[in-house]
């Protein structure tokens, strides 16, 4: 039994090679751009604050990007970090799905 009371935070630490050349603010911006897009509100976050893990506990989002703890390697590297409370974001995610299911009925 899942006990609600227990931190279930996660993070992505991602290396990615890039097929075409960007600077790692190009992809803050385009992360941040999509983050507020209504495709993607409320499913990404994007954050520059100085956050530590316990911070993105109930979260609803599915995860915020944390453009602080990223770095650009070169032109064609980079490394990302988002964090995700796996429980509440993912409930939050079922709860969109039986949402949407509901008004397709």
């Amino acid at each position: 039994m899942l006990d609600p009371g227990s931190p279930l935070l996660q993070v992505v630490d991602l290396t990615v090679r890039l097929g075409k050349e960007a600077t790692y603010d190009d992809i803050k911006k385009a992360v941040k751009e999509a983050a507020e897009s209504p495709q993607w509100k409320g499913i990404v976050a994007y954050t520059e604050e100085e956050l530590v893990s316990t911070d993105f506990l109930t979260t609803k989002v599915s995860c915020t990007f944390d453009a602080g703890a990223g770095l650009s390697l070169n032109k064609n590297f980079c490394k990302l970090v988002a964090w995700y409370d796996n429980e509440y974001g993912y409930s939050h995610r079922v709860a969109d799905l039986i949402t949407y299911m509901h008004s397709k009925a």
